[in-house]
């Protein structure tokens, strides 16, 4: 099923109206399915559900129909694994060409698959409810937030700034590994969570809930790192490196 809307941005031209081409298809997959997701400008957006199936929603945008056109959406599948795949043409070597395109992706996945692969070059990434063994995120330049994922993340980001929100705890082995290379990095827990705290902020401040004296350093002094067990217990292990930029290990219910 595909729609195309038509929308005015306020009272500008013809040429300035964005097209919008939004499909929606569901695809049957194993729980432990291996998901792949590439993307090149735009949002992707994961959800974890307890269906066994993969519902994917694509908006296209752009500012004319050949360019609309040209931006095809790719699925594959095959016995433990999917890929999504957004293919926006180059841009035109000559200024004055239309360079439009951006495919914004709503997924709901099993919340025990895992996502092998999510690459977006610029935008947002979101991942909410994933359960299963592992996901890999890479962003370019944009936003990444995670809530409530209790799964191996390993995230890598060049700028922006990124979030892991966890609303309640789980005492089982899983890790988050961040690096960013420019930005700022928060990592939201609960008062009562047990982990392995790995942080390192080369240029920036690191400041730090857990710390009966919270750490924190300026943005001119030298590398700051943190090595603690916190509560004194659990599993987990949380990893954040960031380049250029701050850390901020939080307490979400003080």
């Amino acid at each position: 099923m595909a729609a195309l809307l038509l929308l005015l941005n306020g009272c500008g031209s013809a040429e300035n109206r964005v097209l919008e081409e939004v499909s929606e298809k569901v695809y049957k997959v194993e729980p432990d399915a291996n998901i792949s997701i590439h993307n090149q400008d735009g949002a992707v957006l994961v959800y974890g559900s307890e269906v066994n199936e993969v519902q994917v929603q694509s908006l296209k945008k752009a500012y004319n129909r050949e360019r609309l056109n040209q931006i095809a959406i790719d699925v594959s599948t095959q016995p433990g694994a999917l890929s999504v795949i957004a293919r926006i043409p180059p841009r035109p070597e000559w200024a004055l060409g239309d360079s439009s395109g951006t495919v914004d992706f709503t997924i709901v996945v099993p919340a025990t698959a895992s996502i092998a692969a999510l690459d977006l070059n610029a935008g947002e990434v979101f991942l909410d409810s994933m359960h299963g063994p592992k996901v890999h995120a890479r962003l370019g330049d944009g936003r990444i937030v995670a809530r409530n994922c209790f799964t191996n993340l390993d995230f890598t980001m060049n700028r922006g700034t990124l979030a892991l929100d966890y609303n309640w705890w789980e005492q089982k082995g899983f890790s988050a590994h961040v690096n960013v290379g420019q930005g700022n990095a928060w990592v939201f827990l609960p008062t009562d969570a047990g982990f392995h705290l790995l942080a390192r902020a080369a240029r920036g401040k690191v400041a730090n809930d857990f710390n009966n004296v919270p750490l924190t350093a300026n943005s001119s002094g030298s590398e700051i790192k943190i090595d603690e067990i916190v509560n004194r217990r659990g599993s987990a292990t949380i990893e954040i490196r960031v380049d250029k930029g701050n850390i901020k290990i939080a307490k979400a219910n003080p």
